[in-house]
């Protein structure tokens, strides 16, 4: 999810259990589990990956992140408390920190952790994990992306997400979060 292993990466049961700490039951649980879920893909060979996602593929999962995450901002936004519009705003300063460390790890990282924070206060949980399951499946590919791009600042997009929400301005806070998914999504299909 945050673009640690790089797309087509090959995984193997028993370096996955080393890695975790882990027997070869869990680890194959986990990775079946994440197969169904999009996130690894298994050949008929048996090969386990990270996927490699055509643009097709890219622009499905981008037009699933511009339906869900703006209703989600949506329904946050009543429960959107100061507080969490600092902590927000701490998050995005950590990604800014990422952006000019050129850490494309630490930027997918916060930038999931930014968007994640605000819709945990939808309270919906359905739509979170439709929305996780869609975040999985474009990790690798977001940071391919984003090492790729080699950007000097941090996307715009979450700032006005951030006054939006201080304003309790539902439509701009749509606006912000549609903006956002779409502009990054956009450089992952060319």
């Amino acid at each position: 999810m945050h673009g640690e292993l790089a797309p087509g990466q090959a995984l193997t049961l028993r370096g996955l259990g080393k890695q975790f700490g882990v027997s070869m039951t869990p680890a194959r649980e986990a990775v079946r589990r994440l197969v169904a879920e999009g996130a690894l893909t298994l050949s008929s060979s048996g090969r386990v990956a990270t996927p490699e996602l055509s643009a097709d593929r890219i622009e499905e999962l981008a037009a699933i992140r511009a339906l869900l995450e703006p209703e989600l901002a949506a329904r946050a936004l009543p429960r959107a408390h100061f507080a969490l519009i600092d902590r927000l705003a701490a998050i995005n300063a950590a990604n800014a920190e990422c952006v000019a460390r050129q850490d494309s790890v630490g930027y997918v990282r916060t930038n999931l952790e930014f968007h994640r924070t605000l819709y945990l206060r939808a309270q919906a949980p359905a739509m979170l994990a439709m929305l996780e399951t869609v975040w999985l499946q474009l990790g690798p590919t977001m940071r391919a992306l984003y090492s790729r791009l080699r950007r000097n600042e941090p996307p715009q997009h979450h700032r006005m997400i951030l006054a939006a929400l201080r304003a309790g301005d539902e439509p701009a806070l749509r606006l912000a979060v549609r903006t956002d998914v779409t502009q990054g999504l956009r450089h992952l299909a060319s």
